[in-house]
């Protein structure tokens, strides 16, 4: 398993939390199933299917946030509503008024609901108690912050930070692109976004396409900066670093996946693969906050 995007949180390292004492602090907030009239369930499920609710890999512990949202388009409330409403006009020579109609809509949501169809989706995430890393395999701040509302309050009191740097993100990848130099360790990919600082937004971005240095330059004297912008790190895995400091797209390239690949169990394989990704990504978010100044404290 390889988490495909990482949304970076900081805790104190090393974090004295044991997973028997994470297990008890997520098991009142285990996932149940949506009800019939529910719009929206959320809770923390087994990552292994297994009953328990903290996986360990030598130290690394891995949690799982389990969603059930039920699908019901405001296109279909407002066409049964308007047919319904249709039918209460002829009855009463009258169309309902903006309370009624509002009214009615509600109990159409409410009718609806039972027969809606459910979509069930789960977010990962890895603990690093030893280097104090929180990483949330989500896609958008957003989606990560549903994860860490409820974490937080699972547990109480949890010291909990964003990642912070001292240089900005923007900055120093617009940097390595002028200068066509990538910091010691890594190479710059040929994916990149620069956008305009001011009014009008403007935005140009690479897909990949080679990054001619003298193109980049021009679109940089013309008041652009990187937002965003494709590495690889080590030789090993590659990504891409974003204005937010979140790392996306992640993919371990061949060195990894044929560095092991004796026959194992499912379990096996699964442990494996933890403590194969745990590691290497602790190391690569690690040079990445330097390859950014380090890590700003408070």
């Amino acid at each position: 398993m390889w988490f495909k995007n990482l949304q970076i949180y900081r805790l104190p390292a090393p974090w004295a939390f044991t997973p028997e004492q994470l297990e008890a602090a997520l098991a009142p907030m285990s996932f149940v199933p949506a009800t019939s009239n529910e719009l929206l369930r959320q809770g923390w499920d087994s990552p292994r299917n297994n009953g328990m609710l903290v996986h360990t890999v030598n130290k690394q512990m891995l949690i799982l946030l389990g969603t059930e949202k039920k699908l019901l388009p405001s296109s279909v409330i407002n066409q049964v509503a308007k047919a319904k409403a249709a039918e209460l006009e002829e009855a009463q020579g009258f169309a309902p008024g903006k309370k009624a109609m509002k009214e009615l809509k509600e109990r159409v949501a409410d009718e609806l609901l039972p027969r809606a169809f459910s979509i069930r989706s789960n977010t990962f995430t890895w603990i690093d108690p030893v280097n104090g890393w929180l990483v949330v395999d989500a896609a958008s701040p957003a989606k990560a912050d549903e994860v860490i509302k409820l974490l937080l309050k699972a547990v109480d009191r949890m010291p909990l930070e964003s990642l912070r740097v001292q240089r900005s993100p923007v900055a120093v990848m617009t940097a390595w692109l002028e200068t066509d130099e990538a910091p010691v360790g890594f190479t710059i990919d040929q994916d990149t976004e620069l956008r305009a600082t001011g009014e009008s937004k403007a935005a140009v971005r690479y897909v990949k396409h080679a990054l001619e240095v003298d193109d980049i330059r021009r679109h940089i004297a013309a008041g652009k900066q990187c937002t965003r912008l494709a590495m690889t790190w080590d030789d090993k895995i590659s990504f891409v670093l974003t204005e937010s400091l979140a790392i996306k797209g992640i993919k371990p390239l061949d060195v990894i996946k044929e560095s092991d690949t004796s026959t194992r169990n499912d379990e096996e394989r699964f442990d494996n693969d933890m403590m194969l990704m745990t590691g290497e990504l602790a190391k690569m978010m690690s040079e990445v906050v330097e390859a950014l100044g380090g890590e700003a404290k408070a």
